[in-house]
């Protein structure tokens, strides 16, 4: 798949692509990745991308003519038919929020142009004309959009196959189908007991047995109890959807926390 960014900071990214587990990803080709300043589109000595708001008020405005010329480029380089074009993205506050779902329905897809947003925002006249979809973060605000493109890059590229060094471990990550959508359980490693700043605190037994069904077991009322204290709207969609046997409404039925 292949994502073609359009920023004004494109060097933001360069560190992004080269540093952790992800870079496999990128680095491979599997996601693949251009990154586009549309100033280099501008018009003038001094390449202008931004200019006043139309009827007064703070800030700047992304100019809809350079981001033209900057998105013909992209695809004319794509070279896709009319009606298969990648979608152009903007992350905007007025986009629904991204999730899990969302992720892997990008992870299956031949990628998106991303536009990444600053200033006050960017003409209306460019996103009406030519964005596609609009996704947000959350209800917040960021200077811009590379943060947001590089959480999409990364949620994406960490479903990539060989990227983990354990190919089930984004199967047990939060929000995820095989946990039904439910918060994933704590995790303890070495040492077996903790001298922490209150005293000495141990592993729970259960995860030193060797006992498989009674591990599994632990780390599914474990991720029942913490969901059910920290985000209930996931438990209750995950009851909605048939995904809680009797023995987890049986569990939470005792009130058990974490």
């Amino acid at each position: 798949m292949r994502f073609d960014v359009i920023s004004l900071f494109p060097e933001l990214f360069e560190p992004f692509f080269t540093h952790g587990i992800n870079r496999r990803a990128f680095e491979s080709g599997q996601v693949a990745v251009k990154l586009w300043n549309p100033r280099d589109f501008a018009e003038g000595n001094y390449r202008r991308v931004d200019d006043r708001p139309f009827g007064g008020g703070p800030g700047m405005v992304m100019m809809a003519e350079p981001l033209w010329r900057c998105l013909q480029a992209v695809r004319a380089e794509r070279a896709e038919p009319l009606e298969d074009q990648a979608p152009l993205v903007l992350f905007s506050p007025v986009g629904p929020r991204l999730d899990h779902a969302g992720v892997v329905g990008w992870s299956n897809s031949t990628g998106a142009v991303l536009l990444c947003g600053r200033y006050e925002g960017v003409d209306q006249r460019f996103i009406d004309a030519c964005v596609d979809q609009q996704i947000s973060l959350g209800d917040f605000v960021l200077s811009g959009g590379e943060i947001a493109a590089m959480a999409l890059l990364d949620a994406v590229a960490r479903l990539m196959p060989g990227v983990l060094g354990d190919e089930g471990s984004h199967q047990q990550d939060s929000f995820n189908t095989a946990l039904d959508g439910l918060l994933d359980s704590p995790h303890h490693t070495r040492p077996e007991v903790w001298e922490g700043p209150h005293g000495p605190v141990p592993v729970p037994e259960v995860l030193l047995g060797g006992h498989h069904e009674r591990i599994a077991r632990h780390r599914r009322e474990q991720s029942l109890a913490i969901t059910a204290q920290f985000r209930p709207d996931l438990l209750d969609h995950a009851r909605a959807q048939g995904r809680l046997t009797p023995t987890d409404e049986a569990f939470l039925a005792l009130g058990k926390k974490l």
